[in-house]
């Protein structure tokens, strides 16, 4: 009887949960915490050159940088796959910002937020060549980090 009543509190939750959310102030978590902007570029054929990967982190969150302050914190990494025609070298990853959560102020944090750029340096035959990778992150807003995520990433650039 006990469980019959808790589950019809449940439903009549569920049914309510909608208006009962906007009225707390609850918003969902997005599908992606960061976005990654695929844009085409341009480079000279069999001449070294870097090309420029832009990413925003969605406001209210951030990310561990490239090298976190400590071991624990996962950093934000980017796989690329080899491609013919293209020699890639090691990507140059931003330097991150200082933060500090509000209950461990002795502690700072370096991460990114909004935007930053990775620069991929790279040498490729002419012709046209995507790149495809996966950036690997750890979003986390000001109370909560949340589980590992990956970004599928494009690199699209022609070499004349």
């Amino acid at each position: 009887m006990k469980l019959l009543a808790v589950s019809g509190l449940l439903a009549s939750l569920a049914v309510a949960g909608g208006t009962w959310a906007q009225d707390v102030g609850y918003h969902a978590k997005p599908k992606s915490y960061i976005v990654y902007a695929a844009e085409s570029q341009t480079i000279v054929a069999a001449k070294s050159a870097v090309l420029e990967l832009h990413f925003r982190v969605q406001d209210g969150f951030h990310i561990n940088s490239h090298t976190p302050k400590a071991e624990y914190l996962l950093p934000t990494t980017m796989e690329l796959d080899p491609a013919d025609g293209v020699k890639t070298a090691v990507l140059e990853y931003p330097a991150g910002t200082a933060y500090t959560l509000s209950f461990e102020p002795n502690e700072k944090l370096d991460v990114y937020s909004g935007a930053f750029t990775v620069k991929l340096p790279v040498m490729a035959a002419p012709g046209e060549h995507k790149l495809l990778g996966t950036l690997h992150y750890q979003a986390c807003d000001h109370a909560a980090c949340y589980p590992p995520r990956t970004l599928p990433v494009e690199v699209l650039f022609t070499a004349k």
